[in-house]
């Protein structure tokens, strides 16, 4: 049994495995020759706060200015539009875009302050 236990794990292989020694004679891991960039934390990081922005977009905006956010960065795989294009589309002026943006922008990013996520990093 032992045997065929070691068998099936025989082409497993660590990344802290010794593969050979170099220069100084210090023991080269497989680690250490392979370059892996884990970013699984900072993907599952950058998701949830693309679902957070979502849903604070949705909930803590008006209907204009969600609107206006949605179309200016592209939220929700739309092409981003810049601030006269929305201007037109709205029959407004350029600069109340800006306005209607700016207030969206601020609203946004005090819920995103202070959400419970963010205090307990604080603390």
């Amino acid at each position: 049994m032992y045997f065929r236990g070691q068998k099936k794990l025989q082409g497993e292989v660590s990344l802290s495995d010794s593969i050979e020694s170099d220069k100084e004679g210090n023991a080269l891991q497989l680690m250490d020759v392979i370059g892996v960039d884990d970013t699984m934390l900072e993907d599952l990081h950058d998701r949830d706060n693309a679902l957070r922005l979502h849903k604070l977009v949705q909930e803590c905006l008006t209907a204009r200015e969600s609107e206006i956010v949605r179309l200016r960065y592209g939220l929700g795989g739309t092409v981003p539009l810049t601030q006269r294009e929305i201007a037109s589309s709205f029959g407004i002026s350029r600069s109340y875009v800006s306005r209607i943006e700016k207030r969206a922008l601020e609203k946004l990013r005090a819920q995103l302050e202070d959400t419970p996520n963010n205090r307990r990093k604080l603390d």
